[in-house]
């Protein structure tokens, strides 16, 4: 059986600190081991076939084939296809293959992309496979999924018609490794129709896991041929898109440029013409064919302006897809340029200091952590926070930073196993100065906080992408980072990047209490304390004859005496009263004695006082936003993570949590604080107190 959710996520983040999900020691996608599955299939003499992506039609998927193209698809081993297949022939290169039936020119221009960087190539296209030794129709690809290293494992059965391709083919017909690194991505996406439509960003950050930014070229910045210039020698990969056009997407335009296109950047070059230096541009359209027919096209007589040198060196004529233009008609013709590198130091050019990179994961949660944006100034202030504070650099790297020196990026994460419904909220993220008033305070940041400050940064625009960045600059300080989606309530999960030159010290700044809720128990419970013997009293009507009550007596207690009234749901569940006597049981006898009955009173007199005050709206129901507030006021500091997983376990489906679900929740919450509490101390617990302990929290 596997492990529950969250025990798997802390699971995940240990192991991730301890280096699994790397480039070298990947996650196995769908938990498939190449290594032993390709031993079974040798040792056994079988023909490997991927029960988790089968070679069937909703491994193509819906949407894009007719249901009688559909019916004609046989999925054929390569060695069906011709008589002596190779993973590769003659190295790689973006002129082996060609896009096929499926609208993925975004992946195609990546791939291209990447058969210029060999290093990056190798990462997610292992080249010791092969058809030959130790065949038995198994390959593996390696790709970057949203914070780690996924092996994508397949068979070699390929979808055709008639023994062709329909997908990505080589122009080689016995060279596979185009198709079968298609066929790995469509496994991550879900289906081959699951990557239809999508921009080369996506696919250049799963190839490298790298830095990305991404330029608007309708405002393009001042240094941008420089910053393409570094990317090209720091074996960064470059992908655009053309602008959409009036008519079909598909649809050549008179220029010889396709719009709402995907193409490949495979290199800039300067070049003197006529005296004067002209900045050019190459680009690569991943259909194998089609190009540019304007200035410096591969027929352009401006070719006769430059030395004979740089034209053979640069000069192909012939139909390849590739061509060149200049840096202006490139800024005037396509919309967005991507970059993608490892290392970032292509960001500024210095080799001297290098850029330091770290991750944090994030959740929006609807009623506790989705505030939405500064439009939304009573909510804002629930999103998640992280707080930064930026040292200052030393002087050799201070003369040679350019004045932007941090890049923020956010990256929403898919909750959908399928790409294609995976809906993108929109995104943004505020950078807010730490003011003097503020610097000592620890925890979140009340909503006063934002009222008063702007941001000092912040993207530009909130937009509906799987991933948005911010190129700042931010003198020496402390700084507040809040990500957040436009509207409020809107729940998904997310990865946010820090890079930046200077030393950081970041953490996520939900923990810890807000003062102006923090009241002791003791004090509270003195206020509403009724008289103890009157309680004893009580408890001995319920009582058996040993002047114990158990689970079932404790129910009768609560809903029909001591809570009569104030309960909205039915009450108390057995269960629920089977959990308080094992936390307050402290005879573990599984009932509960007189003094240990009183002191649970208390603790409910004292959270019932919270809940109602704490209750705002009074609708006789906490929502999550007031859950924060009353969690804080039982005395316990609360993170987000913390809060998002208490409005899961104990949030009714409207989103709010009852009298009963609050004090069933402090309760555990309570007997969990102590637990770590003596942990802290250096108190090592015994084994039978820990599985107790468990039960008392988790039945």
């Amino acid at each position: 059986m596997s492990a529950p959710g969250v025990c798997m996520n802390i699971i995940s983040a240990r192991q991730l600190k301890d280096g699994f999900g790397t480039i070298t020691n990947p996650e196995k996608f769908f938990n498939q081991d190449f290594k032993q599955m390709k031993e079974y299939c040798l040792i056994r003499r079988v023909r490997y076939i991927d029960d988790m992506f089968p070679p069937d039609q909703k491994s193509i998927g819906q949407g894009f084939m007719d249901p009688s193209e559909l019916a004609r698809v046989e999925w054929l081993r390569p060695s069906k296809i011709v008589s002596n297949p190779s993973f590769v022939v003659d190295g790689v290169s973006r002129f082996d293959f060609g896009q096929g039936l499926a609208k993925n020119c975004w992946l195609i221009a990546s791939i291209g992309a990447l058969t210029f960087q060999n290093d990056i190539f190798k990462q997610v296209v292992p080249l010791e496979q092969s058809f030959d030794e130790d065949y038995c129709g198994l390959f593996h690809f390696r790709f970057w999924r949203f914070g780690k290293w996924v092996d994508v494992v397949i068979d070699d059965k390929l979808p055709t018609i008639n023994g062709r391709l329909i997908f990505v083919h080589s122009k080689d017909p016995t060279e596979f490794w185009p198709a079968l690194l298609e066929k790995a991505y469509a496994k991550v996406c879900g289906s081959y129709a699951d990557m239809n439509s999508g921009t080369p960003a996506e696919a250049l950050v799963d190839f490298t896991g790298g830095v990305h930014i991404c330029v608007q070229l309708n405002n393009p910045p001042k240094s941008l041929w420089k910053l393409m210039c570094r990317a090209g020698q720091s074996k960064s990969l470059m992908g655009c898109g053309t602008l959409p056009g009036e008519k079909s997407d598909n649809e050549v335009l008179p220029n010889g440029l396709v719009p709402s296109h995907a193409y490949a950047v495979t290199g800039v070059m300067q070049m003197m013409s006529q005296g004067m230096p002209v900045d050019l541009v190459r680009l690569w359209n991943p259909w194998g064919k089609g190009e540019w027919n304007g200035d410096w096209s591969d027929k352009s007589q401006l070719w006769h302006t430059v030395s004979p040198q740089d034209r053979e060196m640069c000069l192909s004529v012939c139909e390849d897809g590739e061509f060149w233009m200049t840096m202006e008609d490139f800024c005037k013709f396509y919309s967005d340029l991507d970059i993608c590198c490892m290392c970032p130091d292509f960001l500024d050019g210095s080799s001297s200091c290098h850029w330091k990179t770290s991750f944090y994961e994030g959740r929006w949660v609807a009623g506790t952590t989705a505030g939405g944006c500064m439009n939304y100034p009573e909510s804002f202030w629930t999103n998640p926070q992280f707080r930064i504070k930026i040292e200052k650099l030393s002087n050799e790297c201070s003369e040679k930073q350019s004045e932007q020196n941090i890049l923020i990026s956010l990256m929403q994460k898919p909750d959908k196993r399928n790409r294609r419904l995976v809906q993108n909220l929109h995104i943004g993220i505020s950078v807010f100065e730490v003011t003097e008033e503020y610097k000592a305070l620890r925890g979140k940041f009340p909503a006063n906080f934002f009222r008063r400050n702007i941001p000092v940064a912040k993207t530009k625009n909130l937009m509906n992408a799987r991933e948005v960045m911010e190129l700042m600059a931010l003198r020496p300080g402390e700084y507040l980072i809040v990500p957040c989606t436009f509207n409020p309530n809107e729940t998904a999960s997310f990865i946010l990047t820090i890079i930046s030159k200077a030393e950081t010290h970041v953490h996520e700044n939900s923990g810890g209490h807000n003062h102006e809720y923090m009241e002791t128990e003791e004090h509270k419970s003195e206020e509403n304390r009724v008289d103890d013997d009157s309680k004893r009293t009580l408890f001995r009507q319920f009582s058996d004859k040993y002047e114990e009550v158990d689970a079932e007596q404790l129910q009768k207690l609560l809903n029909d005496k001591i809570l009569k009234g104030d309960l909205k749901s039915g009450g108390f569940s057995i269960d629920a009263c089977r959990s308080m006597v094992a936390l307050m049981d402290t005879s573990v006898t599984g009932r509960l004695n007189g003094e240990e009955f009183v002191q649970l009173w208390r603790k409910v007199a004292t959270y019932k006082e919270i809940f109602y005050r704490c209750d705002v709206s009074k609708t006789g129901t906490l929502s999550l936003s007031e859950l924060r507030s009353a969690v804080i006021a039982s005395g316990k500091g609360i993170n987000d993570d913390m809060l998002n997983l208490m409005a899961l376990r104990y949030g009714a489906s409207s989103g709010h949590i009852s009298l009963e679900s609050f004090i069933c929740l402090i309760l555990r919450f309570d007997c969990m604080s102590q637990i770590f509490r003596q942990l802290s101390d250096g108190k090592a617990m015994t084994l039978r107190e820990a599985e107790w302990m468990y039960l008392a929290m988790y039945t």
